[in-house]
């Protein structure tokens, strides 16, 4: 039980009315693993009936977001036998399938391959759903969200569109050398104006753009 203040999903108390958060929200753990002997349509079966729709209603919506996800070849065969990319779109599957008006998506794309990774933002965008997305890919962060928060040790920190929490570095790139403003490991990090590069002609400085990793940086949030 919390020791203070007031959460709620959609007006709904999370804490007083537990039962009506829980049949509008839908959710993939970071941690979450299949059940290896079960298949992908299984699943999304178990999880459907779970959340009360009937056998026949359950086996329609797990037809349909397998097939949105690309699993439907892979329906029937246990989970044990997919790689890994495969067996993290089976969550996608059932928090798809679910219908639900929200859906907390925790690091939804941790451990997967490259395309893998593509392929479940592509699935993500065209969710109906509300999205709740929390990631440590800032390249996700960018793609996928409307609207970033960033919390440091439970408070946040910043909060905004992309354009609105990159506008101090409008003009800017970023250069890593061995000196700058800002240390992170090895490298030390400063900002400069484009037009100023010329200056830094002949240095031995590494010139990248600027991308919400910057906003870390200058909050001083480092690792952890």
């Amino acid at each position: 039980m919390p020791t203070s203040g007031i959460a709620e999903i959609e007006g709904y108390d999370v804490v007083k009315e537990p039962n009506k958060v829980r049949k509008i929200i839908s959710s993939i753990p970071q941690e979450a693993r299949p059940v290896g002997i079960a298949s992908p349509l299984e699943h999304v079966v178990m999880y459907l009936t779970a959340r009360g729709f009937s056998l026949s209603e359950a086996f329609n919506l797990a037809r349909k977001s397998l097939k949105e996800v690309g699993l439907w070849d892979v329906a029937n065969i246990p989970t044990d036998e997919l790689s890994g990319g495969m067996k993290r779109k089976v969550f996608v599957a059932m928090a798809i399938a679910s219908n639900a008006e929200v859906v907390l998506l925790d690091e939804p794309t941790l451990g997967l391959d490259p395309i893998s990774r593509l392929e479940v933002w592509s699935i993500l965008k065209h969710l109906d759903a509300k999205l709740i997305l929390t990631t440590h890919y800032m390249e996700e962060a960018k793609e996928l969200a409307k609207e970033i928060i960033v919390m440091h040790k439970g408070r946040i920190v910043a909060r905004g569109t992309i354009d609105e929490l990159l506008k101090p570095f409008n003009g800017k790139v970023r250069i890593e050398s061995n000196i700058g403003e800002y240390k992170v490991g090895s490298n030390y990090i400063s900002y400069i104006n484009i037009e100023d590069l010329k200056d830094f002609k002949g240095k031995d400085i590494t010139v990248k753009p600027i991308t919400l990793e910057d906003l870390l940086i200058i909050n001083g949030l480092g690792e952890d």
